[in-house]
């Protein structure tokens, strides 16, 4: 995934997540993702795969493209 996209990816997670008053801890439990690997996409250390952003985003009830805008 291309740093623009990461770069993205990571802000629209912790933006939605704010949206829904959600904690890390929380949205991990959510999305069946561990609160550790959650915390290293929010801070771009780790590259998410598509399974992986689907899962956040269908937490969201949104689709994938919305949080790579």
């Amino acid at each position: 995934m291309e740093q623009d996209l990461r770069k993205k990816l990571a802000h629209n997670i912790k933006v939605e997540r704010a949206k829904a008053e959600l904690t890390q801890e929380k949205l991990a439990e959510l999305s069946g993702i561990s609160a550790k690997h959650i915390t290293k996409i929010e801070n771009m250390k780790a590259t998410p795969s598509i399974y992986i952003v689907y899962k956040i985003a269908k937490v969201f009830n949104t689709g994938i493209d919305e949080l790579l805008k």
